[in-house]
This record gives C-alpha cells, structure tokens and sequence, in this order.
C-alpha cells in the first residue's frame, strides 16, 4: 500500500489514552508504511501535554511527517483523502461525510475500536456497517490479542530498542531523571494509575517491607501519594516512607515512558495504551482497567486474564495474580501482595514468553495497512 493518504479524527479524552493511540499509529503509518497522514484532534492544549512539540496555537503544522489539525466546530470544507479512520466511534463532522459520499470511489471507512481481550471481536473485526443515508459503508477494526484480531500497536524496532536500552542506557537514563544511583539496586516497581482506593493500603504495606523504589507517574497517582505522603511531594524529589522510596517523575513523553516501563521489574499501568506498552516491556505488570457503569470492565478484565494466563504452560500463579489484579480494581490490593510477590518469578518468565508470542502475530498499523489493500 504504498503512498496512500489517511485521515485520522481523533477526540481527547482527559486521560490521553485516545489521542495517546491515534499518535502512535499517525507515526508508525508515516514512518513505516510511506503514508500521507492527515491527524484531526479537538483539543491541541491537551495533546500538546502528551507531544510538547505541538504548537496548540496552530491550527495546521506538520510533525514527525503528520499533519496535524485542529478539529474546531467551525468546520471547513477539505477534500478527505483515500482512508478515512474515527478513532474510538468518534464521529466526523457531517460535511466530512457528505463529501466522503460524494468521491468516486468512496473513502475506505474505519472506525477504530478500543482494545479488548473478549472472544466476541473475533466474529466482529472487519465487519462493514452500511450508512442509514449515505452510501458509505463503515467498517469495525478491533484491537486485540488473537491471529483473527487488528493485533496490538507495535513498531516494527521496538523490542530491538527496548533490548538494546537494557543492556546499555537504562542507568544513565534513570539518573538523567535524578534517581540517586544507589536505588537502583533495589526492586523498581512504575506507578500509573486512575484514583484508587486500594492503593494507601499497598503503599504501607511496603513501609514495613525490604527497600523498595516507586516511580510515581505525574498526575493522579502524584497528587495521591502526595496525599496519603500528607506533604508535598514535587516533580522530580524522592519521598521516604519506612522502607519504601518514592521518586515523583515528570510528565514523560511517550518514548520516554516506554524507557520508564523497560526500566522497570513491574509496571503498574491504566487504560489501554500503557496496558500494551507494558506488555512490549516483558516484564509483569498490573492493570488498572478503566471502571465502567454496570461494573462492565470486570468482563474485560477477566477476559484478558483468561488469555494472558491461558497462555502458560503452568499455572501456579494464577491464583496469586487474579486475586492481586481484582483487588486493585475495587478491593483490596495488600491482602493479597505477599502471594503475588511470591509469584513475581514464575510471572516475569511468562511476562516475556507472552512477549515474544505477542510480537510473532502482525501488528496493528501493518494489519490496518493489510485491511485497507482488500478493500481498494
């Protein structure tokens, strides 16, 4: 599929994961697959707190080969390239629409669904759903972990990356950020979390165990061990608590996160783009899934649970690691860390095997790419 042309419309949720994604895939379709990329976001102040190189004043400017534009009420009529994708169900402006209708032929259309472990998407990926007025045909590409799925955000270099800042950047990068060289001896655990009742409780439970170093990801996870710290606690500054040290990140780019998660011998992440992150790392980690009315997200949170542990060839942790991860969502978390920790070995080997099973299948962008040739 060689220089074909894509728009890309993107709302921005408050917890950047939406606008987190659709970045990714701008660049890696740009980088990797030749594309012409036209990237439409509602709210360039908030991604420009994700990517500090976005101008939010712009309306249009161009970086890492994206165009960018700003998606305002006031629409103005464009021309839409050859693949149309909605982010996420987000809906581009009717006239967009029209426009799309009127082409000869008409863009391929595709709306771009929020990552799931469930066996349902399986019979729905690349489903077309006919428009009620237009004649347009949408089609619903998901996320996923199975060969019959979109796959998972992945570039083509990143574990030859994240392998080759492990074994020679990883402590010239911690102390870049100020983390005294002698705690990186100590087990190193990254933090990055909605607000969560369960955390205070694991937090004192490290006080009273052996040295351990908390990387604090900026946001809500600051301002709430900030809280229960009961002082400031600034970007940049390490916080004692008994045995446990905490160290307060700045907000971090997104390859900057993933140097955090590579970093790290476990990862505690939320939403669905550091949830897959995580997992290139290679390392354990915890989800903290985004809650959902009519407790919703426990289906998906157990529906990865069954895939992800479904994968071992033993099972002995599995016990230990459903009762840590459900009580990180909604319960309580330190009743069950001293069987999680014990399983923490056992979890790390199967953590990258996963990984390595994972990067066997095509990832999203090229399964995208793939998608669209079938349909032109």
């Amino acid at each position: 599929m060689k220089n074909k042309s894509f728009d890309i419309f993107c709302t921005v949720i408050d917890n950047y994961g939406d606008i987190g994604v659709c970045w990714r895939l701008s660049r890696q379709l740009v980088a990797e697959h030749g594309a012409t990329v036209r990237l439409w976001v509602d709210d360039l102040a908030s991604f420009a707190v994700l990517e500090r190189r976005i101008d939010p004043t712009q309306s249009q400017q161009t970086l890492c080969g994206v165009e960018v534009r700003h998606w305002s009420k006031d629409w103005s009529d464009v021309t839409p390239r050859e693949v149309v994708i909605e982010a996420f169900a987000c809906d581009p402006p009717e006239p967009f629409l029209l426009a799309m209708a009127a082409m000869k032929p008409a863009p391929v259309w595709i709306n771009l669904e929020y990552l799931t472990a469930e066996s349902w998407i399986d019979d729905c990926h690349g489903l077309g759903s006919r428009h009620p007025r237009l004649p347009l045909t949408r089609h619903f590409f998901f996320s996923g972990f199975s060969a019959t799925s979109g796959g998972l955000l992945r570039e083509g270099d990143l574990i030859e990356r994240r392998e080759r800042f492990q074994r020679m950047e990883r402590e010239s990068w911690l102390a870049g950020l100020g983390i005294e060289p002698s705690a990186l001896t100590w087990p190193c655990h990254s933090l990055f979390c909605y607000d969560n009742p369960a955390l205070p409780g694991l937090l004192a439970r490290w006080t009273g165990e052996a040295p351990r170093l908390l990387l604090v990801a900026d946001g809500k996870p600051r301002r709430q061990v900030e809280q229960w710290l009961g002082r400031e606690f600034p970007v940049g500054t390490m916080a004692e608590s008994g045995a446990l040290r905490l160290f307060a990140l700045p907000f971090l780019s997104q390859d900057d996160y993933d140097r955090l998660l590579w970093s790290c011998d476990l990862n505690f992440v939320r939403g669905e783009d550091s949830f897959v992150r995580a997992q290139w790392a290679g390392v354990p980690l915890v989800w903290h899934i985004y809650p959902q009315d009519d407790d919703a997200h426990r289906q998906k949170l157990a529906a990865f649970l069954s895939r992800y542990q479904g994968f071992r060839d033993e099972h002995t942790a599995d016990s230990a690691e459903s009762q840590f991860w459900l009580g990180w969502n909604g319960g309580d978390a330190a009743a069950g860390w001293d069987g999680y920790a014990a399983a923490l070995p056992t979890l790390a080997r199967h953590a990258a095997d996963w990984c390595t099973q994972q990067a066997q299948s095509k990832d999203l962008a090229t399964a995208l790419v793939l998608f669209i040739e079938s349909r032109v």
